[in-house]
């Protein structure tokens, strides 16, 4: 047993059994102040008051967190690191004026990407996907949600596939795979839309099935990419097969994602930058997690999304860091909770809920991740000594990890 003593604060505490937390839930944050926590084997196995703390004698490592807070690691439910190089030139462009869309329809974007990743070798793949899982983890990061969809063909959608089973496998990290080959039309089908779904719903998903290489089929529906209908095809084809839906949705335009998601039970739609009252109605009683991507509002300078309204809906909300090469490129969770509480106006409980339990919940592991309860991994922030909870992401650039557990 290992055993956390002194604690000036331990946060983010929830019974068993609560998986997500909707509309006023989003504002309670449960803590205990002079506390003590105890882990083994991976798991977190007891927590309270140090009254009740156990004698130090009886563990096999007593770590003091005097002054300090411990708190859950957070948890990213969106995720495109498994890609090659980088493209700080379409950065330039949109300097100079391009949006996201222009750069897109120059045949930059996601198929820059895919160009790049084809060109580059598994080896090299997995190694500078796993470079970006060590920086998110040292940043707080205890689980990690990664897409494919810079391949965009079978054999390259495989090849990333294969490159996050592989990280899964070697990283302490808490590693969740989602299939994306619906990212964009691969450039061989410029002008043949029909016969690309069809690849990704005939060919595709089903030997992402047999390898058993992804939890979740994933559609970029939205404003110039895939429709609503071509995203129903390809859910049916995912769904068939296993895959667990999830979505792109609303980000360049209201697309009728949402809608489609929800219809299919997803377990997330995500983007949400472009939502309507008709978006948050159709999330009502169900068990899908909005989920708001602000690092990609930040980085494009497009809206954020209406998290407030949401909530006062009685909804939950989600974030995540959406880490990619061209429109968030940066895993750095704390300031996705900062953007959440500065642009989305957010509470600091709010925004914490959220990229934890809640993005957790995104990614289907909020059983074992996103809070302080027993059973749960032990995947723990440790902070340098800080006055609050509300310090995080009000001083979001000044280090707060002193020790990561995970």
């Amino acid at each position: 047993m290992k055993l956390i003593v002194n604690i000036k604060e331990l946060v983010g505490i929830l019974p068993e059994g609560v998986v997500r937390k909707q509309g006023s839930e989003m504002d309670d944050v449960t803590s205990i102040g002079n506390a003590f926590l105890s882990f083994q084997d991976g798991k977190i196995t007891d927590f309270g008051t140090m009254d009740d703390c156990p004698a130090e004698e009886t563990a096999d490592e007593v770590i003091d967190a005097s002054g300090r807070l411990v708190m859950p690691m957070f948890c990213d439910s969106h995720t495109h690191i498994c890609y090659a190089g980088s493209r700080e030139q379409e950065f330039i462009d949109k300097i100079n004026g391009l949006d996201y869309a222009q750069i897109a329809a120059r045949g930059g974007g996601i198929l820059n990407s895919a160009d790049l990743l084809h060109r580059t070798s598994e080896e090299d793949l997995y190694d500078q996907t796993m470079s970006r899982v060590r920086e998110m983890i040292g940043k707080g990061s205890g689980a990690i949600e990664i897409k494919s969809g810079y391949g965009l063909s079978t054999e390259d959608e495989l090849k990333m596939l294969r490159v996050i089973k592989k990280v899964r496998e070697n990283s302490p990290a808490l590693i969740k795979a989602t299939f994306l080959g619906a990212h964009a039309i691969g450039r061989a089908y410029s002008g043949r839309r029909d016969e690309y779904v069809d690849l990704v719903c005939k060919e595709m998903i089903p030997a992402v099935a047999l390898g058993g290489l992804a939890e979740f089929v994933d559609v970029f529906c939205d404003e110039g990419f895939f429709t609503p209908e071509e995203t129903e095809r390809i859910l049916e084809a995912g769904s068939s097969h296993g895959l667990v839906p999830k979505i792109h949705a609303n980000e360049l335009a209201c697309s009728g994602g949402v809608q489609v998601g929800t219809a299919f039970n997803a377990l997330s739609v995500d983007h949400l930058e472009r939502t309507t009252q008709a978006e948050i109605e159709a999330l009502q009683d169900k068990k899908t997690m909005p989920t708001m991507l602000p690092g990609s509002s930040f980085f494009l300078g497009m809206p954020y999304g209406k998290a407030k309204e949401f909530i006062a809906d009685g909804l939950g909300v989600a974030l995540a860091s959406d880490y990619n090469p061209g429109s968030s490129p940066s895993g750095d969770m704390r300031f996705v909770m900062a953007l959440g509480c500065i642009k989305m106006r957010l509470t600091p409980n709010q925004a914490f809920n959220a990229c934890t339990v809640n993005s957790a919940y995104a990614m289907g592991v909020s059983d074992v991740a996103g809070s302080i309860t027993r059973g749960k991994r032990a995947s723990l922030i440790i902070t340098k000594p800080v006055p609050s909870l509300a310090f995080i992401p009000y001083c979001h650039q000044t280090p707060f990890i002193e020790r990561i557990i995970i």
